[in-house]
């Protein structure tokens, strides 16, 4: 299949990092907001019930559906859940850059420093 213009283009901009990592972003904001929206109307709720019954604003529930919004709090995720009967699974897949693991291995650890937690002993 021949590429489009638009496939040119955005497989030249990928190549820039900070753009490709931007733009993944945006996609995993862009899978968030899908699915609630979803979840939302499979469940026959408008956006004003589902906020009335998470005692929240309609806003409130417009802003978790954009796409363009990342602020969304992994309670305010489970209460979502909660009134759909869902759970909330949050995933973390390797990414295709070395580990800091490995990092460590190479000799370059002594950059590393332990977190330091408060209360920890």
């Amino acid at each position: 299949m021949k590429k489009t213009n638009f496939d040119l283009h955005l497989e030249q901009e990928l190549k820039d990092p900070d753009f490709a990592r931007r733009f993944h972003q945006a996609g995993e904001a862009w899978d968030v907001a899908l699915q609630l929206a979803s979840l939302r109307q499979r469940s026959g709720l408008s956006q004003k019930e589902l906020a009335r019954r998470l005692s929240t604003s309609q806003q409130q529930i417009s802003r978790l559906e954009s796409p363009t919004y990342e602020g969304h709090s992994l309670s305010m995720l489970r209460r979502v859940a909660q009134v759909m009967n869902c759970h909330v699974r949050v995933s973390f897949v390797p990414a295709r850059k070395k580990p800091v693991a490995s990092a460590a291995k190479s000799g370059t650890s002594k950059n590393l420093r332990r977190p330091h937690l408060v209360g920890a002993a």
